[in-house]
């Protein structure tokens, strides 16, 4: 059962947002806060009890427009704190959700809040705050049977990146990308089932996933390495087969692209 704060300067607002959760089963308790100072005044006193103590808390319910401190701000102060909990903002702007991400919230939920939109929110917090418990749990002594080991926990902030369609944030995971089409300052994900637009420029996620195998072959196309099926030579011009995708690879990339490829069949 899951112990949640909500935090909304606008108290209509918050009012919705708690009633809802106090109606999902799967919340123990749910406490409201006005503004980040409060907030952050009564997650002060969570962390003090500690995670098992009666004022903990597991998750906050974040907006993000808010006086004083906004709720990216307060995002990253608690990603300084050796517990923290969870964050899922809840807000009416599509515009922050990849720095939402990077800050490694749960969830993005956009206002006006539906009832089955914050129930899956509150699904992924659920299983991520169990995969915790079982992690603090004591260790079984020898001889005894520890039981199923809990699955790892999503990290959307790397994991996964979040994309937006009719007012539903739904997960991308990152293994799944064959390739990146650039479209202005917007990037064009494509996997093996389809394909989906968000709003971070190539370079920013040529930057990110660098450590994942991806490789800027093109001013318009970054690539999974692993997912290159063919490197084809034609007159002097370099191409890739990537699933039913062909994509040019410029000449300032093409030597690098061909050492990596080679590095990574002997390797």
């Amino acid at each position: 059962m899951l112990r949640v704060l909500a935090v909304d300067d606008e108290e209509p607002a918050l009012g919705e947002l708690l009633y809802l959760l106090r109606a999902d089963p799967r919340v123990a308790r749910a406490e409201g806060a006005g503004d980040a100072t409060q907030a952050l005044r009564r997650i002060g006193h969570a962390l003090e009890t500690g995670p098992d103590g009666d004022g903990a808390i597991d998750v906050v319910f974040l907006d993000i427009h808010m006086p004083g401190l906004t709720g990216l701000d307060m995002a990253r102060l608690l990603a300084g704190f050796a517990e923290p909990p969870l964050i899922v903002f809840v807000t009416a702007h599509e515009g922050f959700a990849v720095r939402a991400f990077d800050l490694k919230a749960v969830d993005y939920v956009l206002k006006p809040v539906r009832r089955e939109r914050l129930a899956e929110a509150v699904r992924r917090v659920a299983a991520q705050v169990e995969a915790g418990r079982e992690a603090r749990r004591p260790t079984p002594g020898p001889g005894r049977d520890p039981g199923p080991t809990p699955g790892p926990g999503r990290d959307p902030g790397t994991g996964h990146i979040p994309v937006e369609l009719g007012g539903v944030t739904r997960f991308v995971a990152i293994d799944q990308i064959t390739h990146v089409e650039a479209q202005g300052d917007y990037a064009r994900l494509h996997t093996g089932s389809g394909s989906h637009l968000v709003r971070v420029p190539l370079s920013t996620l040529e930057e990110r996933w660098r450590d994942r195998g991806f490789v800027r072959i093109h001013r318009r196309h970054l690539v999974a390495l692993a997912r290159i099926d063919e490197l084809r030579l034609d007159a002097g011009s370099t191409s890739v087969r990537v699933g039913d995708a062909v994509l040019q690879v410029s000449r300032r990339h093409a030597r690098e692209l061909r050492d990596l490829l080679m590095r990574q069949a002997k390797g």
